[in-house]
């Protein structure tokens, strides 16, 4: 029996040569109390390749409840762009940064994206630093 061609929408998501489906990509989200935190646990996790990207989203109030109160607080919620194998490394950094007793962190799996911005996540975030003085250079890339 022949084969249907591949709809065009799946064919980005392949890689060429090979039908190999790419490395599987997620998104994990931690909420913190200040901007300052924020950008150090991002800063950090970009720095260790942990992850590609981090998006700092301000202005959040969050209601929840702890240690039996009703509490409300402004966050900070981060975005953070990664490759699914490296969820434990990356959980471990935001435990190791945050100043939360008990941080929020929830991945969620990616299980649609455009081709090339999946291929830039899953290729920058290796979870194995650059060599020092390799910052000035990747400073200089700038996507508008």
């Amino acid at each position: 029996m022949p084969r249907a061609p591949l709809d065009e929408r799946w064919a980005g998501r392949y890689r060429l040569g090979s039908m190999a489906a790419p490395e599987p990509i997620s998104l994990v989200v931690t909420s913190v109390g200040t901007e300052q935190q924020a950008v150090e646990i991002s800063e950090e996790l970009v720095a260790r390749c942990l992850a590609t990207c981090v998006n700092i989203v301000p202005c959040l109030r969050s209601i929840y409840r702890w240690k039996g109160k009703i509490c409300s607080d402004s966050e900070y919620l981060l975005l953070i762009k990664t490759r699914t194998a490296l969820f434990q490394a990356v959980s471990e950094a935001i435990r190791e940064l945050h100043s939360y007793e008990l941080p929020e962190i929830l991945e969620f799996a990616v299980t649609d994206a455009e081709a090339s911005f999946h291929r830039w996540v899953a290729e920058t975030a290796t979870g194995i630093p650059d060599p020092p003085g390799d910052d000035e250079a990747e400073l200089e890339a700038s996507f508008d």
